[in-house]
């Protein structure tokens, strides 16, 4: 079973309000974002919810990053992960 765990996140805004992440604090460390690949509205389906759902690169990984209705952001996170 997948958990939500909310991050704070450094993120840049530009003149049109287009959000731009460029880090995030997980767990207490921050972890620089490399680039942003996609970003649309989606359903976090392991966890629930809906939002805006970030898909970044970290190093040589590829994550979701979410920013929820209520302007709060997780990341998804298995039980057998941590």
């Amino acid at each position: 079973m997948a958990q939500k765990i909310y991050v704070k996140v450094a993120l840049e805004a530009d003149e049109t309000g287009l959000i731009t992440p460029l880090s995030l604090v997980f767990r207490g460390i921050r972890i620089p974002i490399d680039r942003v690949l996609e970003r649309r509205q989606a359903h976090a389906v392991k966890t629930g919810g809906q939002g805006m759902r970030y898909t970044v690169r970290i190093g040589s990984r590829q994550a979701y990053l979410f920013q929820d209705d209520a302007q709060r952001w997780f990341v998804e996170e298995l039980d057998h992960v941590r």
